[in-house]
């Protein structure tokens, strides 16, 4: 059974569909039509709609409780939403008696009202969600602050920036009114409420602050049968969702997916399912076993290795990021679990990688770094994903795990000695950690298999020495597929003239995301002159040779990738010499 809250009522459902997404739930289920069906690929932001963690709930994130998030709709399963609190656009207003002409819209509304920001009406309520997600998260930290006493005990909502509203609203597209009176809309609805704030109108509370006892005894229930016991197989997993032959588990732990992989080694694996949610919303299939792994905390844990113990791990939660990088000299490997979500990485990367990090602005859009995971980016092995080439130039590894009831050899690079010498561990599982360059095999194909899913994703942190340059190239600046994206990591020599390392990392150019071998060997060993990368950049063709397609020609990608590889050139002499003046 899933529980969650709709538009500030209880819901309970144990007989549905599996496949069923949230926009489907609300239009043919409860008939909230105020959400609307777009493109039905997550691409245009009509569907948008906000949620809240309820923090009481076993599956909340403690460490981001409190706060509101878009994603959308029509490709996301209805059974991510446990524990959750929805809230579609009609919710928004305060209006108890249902009567129009009586209610106080949401400042996000009203602005959108009085700057004409909307014309045909389609696309009006995604930004008004994206608008009042901004607007309510801004008004909680302000209260927070005001708390606190950093504000005089003052609260402003009026300080939104206009990068702020463009950056909110670059996942909902428009093709009538034109982003101008929408983005002042964004611009004035802090006026709105600050005007609110004065006037003493009391303004609605969308946060559902506990959830109810039966949402909890239903998280209680749930995590006692995530302790299976495969010898009985599927006839003691109770599902937590059903509808004839077609079930969907959510388990609580690793041991319990572990188990459950074994006795389901066929089934979907479904993180955020921003790209696997195309499959039913595009290709129509009905998939038979999901399992869900939006549950599981410990694969949504980063760790940092210390120099002084490689075997010592310290996992931190995203609240104590300061106090685990404040003496980056003892740390070598940063690892992300596989269940992390874009928007849960970025503050990591922005402290380790702000140039990997700098990127994300780029990538996909607010509403699917909210829901899309770093395991499942990898695992979708897509040739145009903006991850992999960035985490192939970093040298990444991949931690995979096969859930083998049989206990058949997989023959990876490392094998876990715990897990050799563990019975229970041979019983349901093999661990291998390889290079994330050898786990990428042919178009859609991966080291993974039946009964496999990825643990972790190990990089490297960049030493002094080390340098990295990443430009993607899209028709959109936000919010589009790449044509291509180049990631180059130069590790320079002790006195900076020369390179004594390079890895390329490329995606869009091929089948599968790649490193360009010729053009990093091309550079090895050679001075730090733009003649060096000129040289490299020529190698290039010997590498890849990219297919033709509705986002570039072949003959486009391989010029474009080759003055990338030399506009990279140029920033690292820039990047050396602005160093070494500083001195």
């Amino acid at each position: 059974m899933i529980s969650f809250y709709l538009n500030g009522k209880y819901h309970e459902i144990s007989h549905l569909n599996p496949n069923t997404t949230v926009l489907e739930y609300l239009r043919l289920h409860e008939h909230q039509t105020d959400t609307k069906e777009g493109c039905g690929s997550g691409d245009c932001g009509a569907c948008t709609i906000m949620a809240q963690r309820l923090p009481n709930h076993a599956m909340s994130d403690s460490s981001n409780s409190t706060s509101f998030y878009t994603f959308n709709s029509c490709i996301a399963l209805l059974s991510l939403m446990d524990g959750h609190h929805l809230m579609t656009a009609s919710y928004l207003a305060d209006n108890p008696a249902h009567h129009p002409e009586r209610a106080l819209l949401h400042p996000a509304q009203q602005a959108m009202v009085d700057c004409h920001g909307s014309q045909c009406g389609f696309c009006t309520p995604g930004f008004v969600m994206s608008l009042a997600n901004l607007y309510e998260n801004n008004r909680m930290q302000q209260q927070q602050n005001a708390k606190q006493g950093s504000t005089n005990g003052e609260s402003s909502y009026d300080d939104l920036s206009y990068d702020d509203i463009v950056a909110a609203i670059s996942g909902n597209l428009c093709r009538c009114t034109g982003y101008r009176p929408i983005i002042e809309a964004g611009l004035t609805m802090g006026k709105i409420g600050q005007q609110r704030v004065a006037d003493k109108t009391v303004a609605k509370n969308l946060t559902i602050s506990l959830a109810t006892d039966a949402m909890a005894n239903n998280s209680d229930a749930l995590l006692k049968t995530a302790s299976l016991d495969t010898s009985n197989k599927a006839s003691t997993i109770e599902p937590a969702l059903a509808e004839g032959s077609r079930q969907l588990f959510i388990p609580k732990t690793v041991d319990a997916l572990n188990q459950l992989l074994a006795v389901y080694p066929q089934a979907t694996i479904w993180a955020g399912g921003t790209d696997l949610g195309l499959s039913i919303t595009q290709h129509l299939v009905d998939h038979e076993v999901i399992i869900q792994l939006s549950a599981i905390d410990e694969l949504k844990t980063w760790l940092l290795s210390h120099s002084k113990s490689s075997s010592k791990h310290d996992s931190k939660p995203l609240s104590e990021l300061d106090k685990s990088t404040n003496n980056k000299e003892s740390v070598q490997e940063l690892t992300f679990g596989a269940g992390m979500t874009y928007q849960q990485m970025l503050p990591i990367l922005e402290h380790n990688y702000p140039e990997f990090a700098a990127l994300f602005a780029r990538t996909a859009s607010p509403q699917i770094r909210n829901m899309g995971t770093l395991g499942g980016n990898i695992a979708n092995a897509s040739p145009i994903g903006d991850l992999p080439p960035i985490l192939l130039a970093l040298e990444a590894r991949i931690h995979l795990r096969h859930c083998n009831p049989n206990n058949r050899d997989i023959g990876g690079e490392e094998v876990s000695a715990k897990d050799k010498n563990n019975e229970h561990n041979q019983k349901h599982y093999v661990d291998e950690i390889i290079p994330l360059s050898e786990f990428f095999i042919d178009y859609k194909k991966t080291k993974l298999r039946a009964g496999s899913y990825i643990v972790a994703i190990h990089m490297p942190l960049m030493q002094a020495n080390q340098h990295l340059f990443i430009h993607k190239i899209s028709k959109r600046y936000e919010d589009d597929i790449s044509a291509c994206l180049v990631a180059v990591r130069i590790d320079l020599s002790a006195d900076g003239m020369t390179i004594d390392h390079a890895k390329i990392g490329l995606g869009g150019m091929a089948a599968i995301p790649l490193l360009a071998k010729n053009c990093q060997q091309a550079l090895l060993g050679q001075p730090l002159e733009l003649a060096s990368f000129e040289k490299a950049a020529k190698a290039l063709p010997m590498d890849v040779s990219p297919l033709t397609d509705v986002r570039a020609s072949r003959e486009y990608r391989l010029h474009v990738v080759q003055r990338l590889l030399i506009k990279c050139g140029k920033q690292l002499i820039k990047e050396t010499q602005t160093e070494r003046e500083s001195l």
